[in-house]
């Protein structure tokens, strides 16, 4: 939520009743790749060892060692025209800044002191922004475009934004792609952009993804996927957080997110952001902001563990219920900038911190706030001491962060007033720089203290993982290995934890499963699908009247299926080493029945759940068809694990 405008039309459409055309794309792969220059040379980069991945709330480097994303958002490629009139006309573009659908400033500062600049402020990663068009746009840019960069003249907006990523990672930065937009106009109202499948399939996103994480994959410093941007309503629907339709943002995340780790670049984080806005901004109406409250509810399992971020954005003019709109669509709800610093940190732990904060359950991932910022020329009190909160409150937490934006004018061509003094870095049209890393900005300080703070530092523990399934719409199948021999009970809802971790409870009725971090599977060998009782043995009842899928001997569950709500079968998966026999029966289909503590969290809210001790590991599941009873599962069998 970048812009006042973006409320304010939005709110004029809605009322309305006016759905924007999108036009639908062509073929990403249609696009060549182009060579790219050699890299600037820039400052001293901080020392880190690609790819990225999670430990628990931190984002981690090849070694273990904490990295903590201190990011900037270097937009532009994401589009900058406001949607009508000339598109050549400055003056129809975000701040009178044409960005030429290339990340900005190329036309007044070249590539080495744009990447010094970024040095010196701190920052170790830029999140990229790009639109789907401008993968297909097969225009070369204007020669004006990148006046400062002659060598990137008669390249595409693809070929430009590849020879960024390059000099970028070159430099040492870290970069994380963006995709913000799917047309390359400015963010974020009702625009054409309000969801990932606008005007075009969840397949033909998925697609657009897969196509670049393949260009780069063989540049280990881009090191992310932040999926879109700030999902939200369009005219006529809101988007969902696990609904199963069209307009489900956390299943279309879980869809990309395996695609692009399966098929492109398994070293890369997902990003997968809240939803940014739902409902009608009047007062009366339901609206707010969900922001990453469902996650608690339902979080991913990506087919690659560890690589798992979410993201957040915050800005003062906003409120968890307020649209940011002033005059038409404003509400009487509080802007996070109306709060005290101990109601902004309460409403940020709720809508995003208690991700990273609260450890040790299947939601549990790092927190990037993609997106926070403010003017230059902000003489507010309430805006500013916002400002100071939250960038203090960010160290207090020590979160990840990325401002918006980094880069823009201070002047317009024809050396005026103008630009966008949100930027961190401001250019005129000769390239003199001015903004916080110049004397005279007030942002300096709070920013300063954000971007000098180290936070935790060095080697990041291994801690046991949690993981959720859920067949309430599909099936999920995070395990590669079990994704690689195909469909193992066609036309069943199938659910298998990722490679690398075990089935560790169930719930009742809503198919919903937990798995935890487990080195028991051995490192050959397939799996054993179970539709009867053909392996209990003769005297081992272990849940009499009940039907009993249990896994051969030496075997652990990995994962189950559903027909309805009935169990269908178990999947079962053989140990790297003797496991032992014996074990208890383990039953809830008449309460919960939980570890103390219930590690992993809530995996399945409002059905009773059974939970092998983190001690055990789970053999069996029962379950019943007699009349007046419900047929999923019922009971486990769980099992000592071997000694250490």
């Amino acid at each position: 939520m970048k812009s006042l405008i973006r409320a304010l039309s939005g709110a004029l459409v809605l009322l309305a009743g006016v759905l924007p055309a999108v036009a639908a794309p062509t073929s990403a792969a249609a696009v060549p790749a182009a060579p790219v220059p050699a890299s600037a040379t820039a400052p001293a980069a901080e020392e880190w060892t690609p790819p990225l991945s999670t430990r628990g709330r931190y984002i981690v480097d090849a070694r273990g060692n904490r990295f903590r994303l201190r990011s900037g958002n270097w937009d532009g490629a994401q589009g900058s025209w406001n949607g009508s009139g000339d598109r050549n006309d400055p003056a129809t573009h975000h701040a009178g800044q044409n960005a030429n659908g290339i990340p900005i400033g190329l036309d007044r500062v070249p590539l080495p002191t744009l990447l010094a600049d970024f040095r010196a402020l701190g920052l170790n990663s830029i999140r990229l922004p790009f639109s789907n068009e401008m993968l297909r746009t097969t225009a070369p840019v204007p020669d004006a475009a990148v006046a400062a960069n002659p060598a990137l003249r008669g390249r595409t907006p693809l070929q430009v934004y590849d020879a960024v990523v390059a000099a970028l990672t070159d430099a040492g930065f870290a970069v994380i792609l963006n995709n913000h937009t799917v047309t390359t106009r400015w963010c974020c109202g009702l625009d054409g952009n309000e969801r990932w499948n606008s005007g075009r399939s969840t397949a033909q996103w998925a697609d657009d993804w897969v196509f670049l994480a393949r260009r780069y994959r063989d540049n280990p410093r881009v090191v992310g996927a932040d999926l879109y941007n700030e999902v939200r309503r369009d005219v006529l629907d809101d988007p969902n957080w696990g609904l199963g339709d069209n307009h489900d943002w956390q299943a279309a995340a879980q869809e990309a997110g395996d695609r692009i780790l399966a098929e492109a670049n398994p070293n890369l984080l997902i990003v997968i952001e809240g939803i940014n806005w739902t409902g009608i901004p009047v007062d009366g109406f339901a609206h707010g902001r969900p922001t990453l409250t469902p996650v608690r509810t339902l979080s991913h399992t990506l087919v690659v563990s560890g690589k798992l971020v979410y993201s957040a954005h915050f800005y003062g003019y906003t409120g968890p219920r307020h649209s940011g709109a002033t005059g038409i669509g404003e509400t009487h709800d509080a802007r996070y900038q109306d709060m005290s610093r101990a109601e902004l940190e309460q409403a940020l732990y709720d809508q995003a911190f208690y991700v990273s904060a609260e450890t040790g359950t299947h939601f549990t991932a790092p927190v990037w706030v993609s997106e926070f910022g403010i003017g230059a020329d902000e003489t507010g009190a309430l805006p500013r001491a916002w400002f100071e909160n939250l960038t203090g409150h960010l160290n207090a937490v020590d979160a990840d962060f990325a401002y918006w934006p980094l880069v823009g004018w201070s002047a317009t061509a024809q050396g005026a007033p103008g630009g966008d003094s949100w930027a961190m870095l401001r250019y005129d049209a000769s390239g003199r720089r001015s903004g916080v890393l110049d004397a005279g900005d007030w942002r300096t300080r709070p920013w300063a203290a954000l971007a000098g703070a180290a936070g935790r530092t060095g080697p990041i523990p291994v801690t046991p993982a949690w993981y959720q399934l859920t067949t309430d719409h599909r099936d999920h199948n995070a395990s590669l290995r079990t994704r690689a021999t195909g469909d193992w009970d066609s036309g069943a809802r199938k659910a298998v934890c990722p490679d690398g971790a075990r089935l560790a409870g169930l719930g009742h009725t809503a198919g919903r499963g937990l798995c935890g971090t487990s080195d028991l599977r051995a490192p050959t060998g397939g799996h054993t699908v179970v539709r009867d009782e053909a392996y209990v043995p003769p005297g081992g009842d272990w849940a009499t009247g009940y039907t009993k899928l249990q896994c051969p001997a030496g075997q652990f569950l990995i994962g189950y299926s559903l027909r309805g709500e009935r169990v269908s079968a178990a999947l079962c998966a053989p140990g790297r080493t003797a496991l032992p026999a014996g074990g208890r029966t383990l039953w809830f289909d008449r309460g919960d029945n939980r570890p103390p503590g219930a590690p992993g969290g809530e995996f399945a809210y409002g059905d009773y759940k059974g939970q092998c001790l983190p001690t055990e590991y789970a053999a069996g599941i029962a379950f019943t068809t007699r009349a007046a009873s419900r047929p999923g599962p019922a009971a486990l069998l769980c099992r000592p694990l071997p000694p250490a």
